[in-house]
């Protein structure tokens, strides 16, 4: 055997498309370049055609790379093409964004959807919904004081107003975030506590949806989200292209 990558039998066209996702990521095959042909790529890991094939696909898929007609594929520019679905395979790469920065902006994200999820629902939520989020803000308090228990009434609180939103695309977002694809930085408790314990904001949150106050539950909602979002240090904002640096990936053997 020489010293190329192995990869396990089972599952190997995932692999193959989590290493290659890898490279694009990282910068080794930057926007324009043209993918491995896929003979190399099967000389190179020991694989099948199918296998490569599969793999292409799904990175086609995945809006990583644009497959012409006449069968050559060139690599794209994942931070111009890509969709949110990405953050789950970025979260677990080698390289690219670190988990910690894809934390942060998912945090950020969170509120930002939970304040016009907040405002949307003041506006098109039912009576019947409405004094429900009210019901459900009055019971917080019952929840605490420990975080864990507070923090599981607040995803059951905040599904009711995203689920009142009327939004499809926010309640999936909102789904992702709390199922656990969409990687969450480690809050600090202090921040964490900032938020949950506030159960003040949070009835008066409800208070502002149930009297069709949009704009200040969007305020509200926002400021009271955002506690829970590590500050960025100054001058460190990350780039929204790709870096031209190339970085260099390491391949991973899997027995």
């Amino acid at each position: 055997m020489t010293g190329r990558p192995q990869l396990r039998r089972a599952a190997v066209s995932d692999q193959l498309f989590a290493l290659l996702r890898d490279r694009i990521l990282g910068g080794e095959l930057p926007p324009g370049s043209a993918l491995t042909a896929e003979r190399d790529l099967s000389t190179e890991f020991g694989v099948n055609r199918h296998a490569v094939r599969e793999a292409v696909k799904r990175l086609q898929q995945a809006r990583l790379v644009d497959v012409s007609h006449g069968g050559r594929t060139l690599v794209l520019d994942w931070r111009r093409t890509a969709g949110l679905d990405l953050a789950v395979g970025i979260a677990t790469a080698d390289t690219g964004p670190s988990p910690k920065d894809l934390g942060r902006d998912a945090l950020e994200m969170r509120a930002c959807v939970g304040a016009d999820a907040a405002r949307l629902c003041a506006v098109r939520c039912s009576e019947q919904d409405a004094g429900e989020i009210v019901r459900a803000a009055d019971r917080y308090a019952d929840s605490g004081p420990d975080l864990t228990s507070l923090d599981a009434a607040d995803v059951a609180w905040w599904r009711l107003i995203v689920e009142g939103s009327g939004n499809l695309a926010y309640l999936l977002a909102f789904n992702s975030l709390v199922g656990g694809a969409l990687p969450v930085a480690d809050v600090p408790d202090d921040l964490r506590a900032a938020e949950l314990l506030d159960v003040e904001a949070h009835v008066r949150l409800a208070a502002h949806i149930a009297a069709r106050e949009a704009r200040a539950a969007e305020d509200l909602a926002r400021e009271l989200l955002s506690r829970s979002v590590p500050a960025t240090p100054a001058g460190t904002a990350k780039p929204t292209s790709t870096a031209t640096s190339t970085a260099t990936t390491t391949e991973r053997t899997v027995r």
